[in-house]
């Protein structure tokens, strides 16, 4: 079981991007699944999370200017960031609580991690 980031890239200020995770493997479910980044030389932060049933949870930082979104039945989890700022230049990781066998036990799984640069 893997998580499998892509979508990031090179924009400048004030663009969109789009970052896209997909569950490969067999797992019996996912949970919560969310975002992540990293600053260089810093501990990963959270970016913004959603639940199974939709619920979702924003960074202050990412309040109003991204959207987290999640297809259950293709166990994908995106993420839509507008008005990028260079201070959003990160590498960014996707994040899944997965359920991979019928004991229920769950287990995070992270992806590889996508670099977003924001300069002009």
């Amino acid at each position: 079981v893997q998580l499998q980031a892509s979508g990031g890239g090179s924009v400048q200020p004030g663009e969109s991007l789009t970052l896209s995770c997909v569950v490969s493997g067999s797992i019996v479910r996912a949970n919560d699944m969310g975002w992540y980044r990293r600053f260089p030389g810093k501990v990963r932060e959270l970016v913004a999370s959603i639940t199974r049933d939709g619920t979702t949870n924003y960074s202050d930082s990412a309040k109003g200017r991204a959207t987290i979104s999640r297809n259950n039945d293709l166990n994908t989890v995106h993420l839509q960031m507008n008005s990028l700022k260079p201070e959003d230049t990160a590498v960014y990781y996707c994040n899944g609580n997965l359920v991979t066998d019928y004991s229920g036990r769950q287990i995070i799984y992270w992806g590889q991690g996508t670099q977003v640069t924001v300069s002009s």
